[in-house]
């Protein structure tokens, strides 16, 4: 006879309160997951956060109370916390050998990139997480078992050329991130990559700029196209809001400045220059449109001039408060910095024809958030819990990748079990013997953006060393503070760095070894840096599927989708997947990498674990935010990430 402790058998209720387990990240999902844990009968457990508690986490992180707000999260979680982040190097395999399972509730991807790679080295299991909204999902990685977070490829971040921002928005997600460029030209750390000004290089204008800067109307001198700094300008007004409005670099002279480059609007509606006097006469008693809650509803444009200039003023006082020479950093949750943004990319909107933005949308996309919502997070982080049971019973191979749909399917089903993908033999990570190419020109990389922008960014390291293997064993990047660094300002080039060169990266801080096949061309893109060859879901071919294919789709309500903790070569900018059936009717086989990512391109088929019957997946093909890692909030720009 079964003897039982609550509803567990004894045996696992035993060890609940002997096994050690580690919770990364005490966001939305992670709250509920450790107030599971607890009352689960989980006694040793441990917890890895680097966040500090904000106000606007109150809502859902239900651990936390507004005496808390500036503080540690893992530290007021009270369960051993850890207050440092999961890439700090004391972190190390042998850290995570310590428990016997890992528990991911993270909001970025770097973090569960580094999680993924030390559970595969400490070869650990490691459970995923995500919501986007009402959708979740959960998944198991255990190595040489299933996928790990980084088998499938990745949509790369999404953004937009800078002519488009600067010249010619067409999309409100256009004109928030010129406001957010904005804002730190005039408050904080300016970047000339960030630059607000009308493009006059931009290759679709083919203008003359001697002819037509005699053309531009600008009304002062102060506020011709040709100062020298955006800020040093605002400084000298005294950031006085009306200058700024009508002035550099914003509503009025610029634009005039652009209506110059004739070419650019044969095709396109011209914009409107706008004039604080003339508003103020025309807009003096407009209403707000729409209804519901103030935030929610779209300002008129008088409105917006004011909120503009409150905005200036609030924001000048704070850098007179930190003195002389001091930056403002923007933030989504701090109003003066919000109300600019908001202010500025609807006037901007309005400038070009589009139709307006409530703050709150605003802030969804210019925090690149998608609201989180407490309910789905509480049933996430019950899921994690019972796979947690699963694999602490010894029952790894009942484990399943879990999706939280919207509405229910056609079998009226809200969560879709789906069996686990094997590792692919074409990982970089999890492979026996990672590898892949990269396609750059030699003479334009320099040894700094291979280490940054490649190895780091789009890899996923934290502290590589690399060897060229070039008979002499060359060590081109040394993770040793100072031993390389001359080297970061040279060309690959000038180290016979050629096309077919191989580079051998060891990141000893994950026990993780690459190599890099390098293929010299000329013929990127513009602005584009490298390519890896073979891996490009942001171009990936169409899905192919039949009538019958469609037929066999039982949930194929968008609504009913699930972030995908894979991305399977995706078509589109997309992070969810539509999958057809369920455990009990054949179940489909998941991506059971990480949370992360967009769907498949092209359509796959899986035999039922039970019936050998085949299933599918398809992707969905309503545009999505941004495919990142399902997180609660990421700060990378001009992307929607998700809890």
């Amino acid at each position: 006879m079964v003897q039982l402790v609550g509803s567990l058998r004894k045996e696992l209720a035993d060890s609940l309160s002997t096994c050690k387990v580690l919770v990364v990240g005490a966001g939305g999902i992670g709250c509920e997951l450790l107030k599971n844990l607890v009352l689960t009968g989980f006694k040793n457990i441990e917890v890895i956060d680097l966040d500090t508690i904000d106000v606007s986490n109150l809502n859902r992180q239900f651990l936390f109370q507004k005496k808390h707000v500036g503080k540690s999260k893992a530290q007021v979680c009270k369960y051993q916390g850890i207050s440092l982040s999961s890439l700090y190097p004391d972190y190390n395999v042998e850290f995570f050998r310590n428990f016997m399972l890992v528990m991911n509730a993270l909001d970025n991807r770097a973090a569960r990139n580094h999680v993924n790679r030390m559970c595969l080295a400490a070869d650990i299991p490691l459970i995923e997480s995500g919501t986007a909204g009402y959708l979740g999902q959960v998944t198991v990685i255990k190595k040489g078992m299933t996928e790990c977070y980084e088998c499938q490829p990745k949509p790369t971040q999404k953004t937009f050329p800078g002519c488009t921002i600067r010249n010619t928005p067409s999309e409100p997600i256009h004109c928030i991130v010129w406001a957010k460029y904005l804002f730190n030209q005039l408050f904080g750390e300016e970047d000339a990559d960030q630059e607000v000004s009308p493009d006059t290089a931009d290759p679709e204008a083919s203008w003359n700029p001697e002819d037509t800067a005699a053309r531009a109307t600008a009304s002062e001198k102060d506020g011709d196209i040709k100062r020298v700094s955006t800020k040093e300008w605002a400084r000298s007004t005294g950031y006085d809001p009306v200058k700024l409005f009508n002035k550099v670099p914003l509503f009025k002279d610029d634009i005039m400045y652009l209506l110059t480059m004739d070419k650019l609007w044969k095709k396109r509606k011209a914009p409107l220059p706008l004039d604080w006097q003339q508003l103020e006469n025309t807009y003096p008693q407009e209403e707000s449109v729409g209804s519901g809650l103030k935030d929610q509803q779209v300002l008129g444009v008088w409105a917006l001039c004011q909120l503009f200039q409150h905005s200036v003023e609030t924001l000048r006082s704070q850098l007179q408060e930190k003195g002389e020479g001091a930056e403002l950093v923007w933030d989504k949750d701090d109003p003066p910095a919000m109300d600019f943004v908001t202010a500025a990319a609807n006037l901007r909107m309005h400038i070009f024809s589009m139709n307006m933005k409530s703050p709150f949308d605003v802030k969804s996309m210019a925090g690149n958030i998608i609201p989180a919502i407490a309910t789905t997070n509480a049933v996430i982080a019950g899921l994690i819990v019972l796979e947690g049971l699963k694999i602490l019973s010894g029952e790894l191979e009942s484990c399943r990748t879990i999706f939280l749909n919207k509405c229910p399917n056609l079998r009226k089903k809200l969560l879709v079990p789906c069996v686990l993908d094997p590792p692919s033999v074409n990982c970089y990570v999890c492979a026996s013997k990672p590898e892949v190419t990269v396609k750059l020109n030699v003479h334009k990389t320099m040894v700094l953006s291979l280490q940054d922008r490649i190895l780091k960014e789009r890899f996923g390291m934290v502290a590589p060393d690399v060897q060229i293997e070039d008979g002499k064993g060359t060590i081109l990047i040394s993770s040793e503070e100072g031993e390389t660094e001359t080297n970061n300002s040279k060309f690959l080039a000038d180290f016979g760095i050629r096309n077919g060169s191989r580079l051998q990266v060891d990141d000893f801080l994950q026990d993780y070894t690459l190599l890099v096949n390098v293929l010299h061309t000329e013929e990127l893109e513009r602005d584009v840096e490298f390519e890896v060859v073979g891996e490009a879901p942001d171009k990936a071919p169409p899905p192919q599927t039949n009538q019958e294919d469609v037929n066999s789709i039982t949930n194929g309500n968008k609504d009913s989708a699930q972030p995908s903790t894979s991305s399977k070569a995706p078509a589109q900018d997309d992070d969810v997947m539509i999958v057809d059936s369920d455990e009990e009717e054949g179940a489909s086989s998941s991506s059971a990498a990480a949370a992360a990512a967009a769907t498949s391109g092209t359509k796959r088929k899986h035999s039922d674990a039970e019936t050998g019957e085949t299933s599918t997946k398809r992707p969905r093909t309503v545009q999505s935010s941004e495919a990142a890692a399902p997180t609660e909030n990421d700060d990378d720009d001009d992307i929607i990430a998700l809890d």
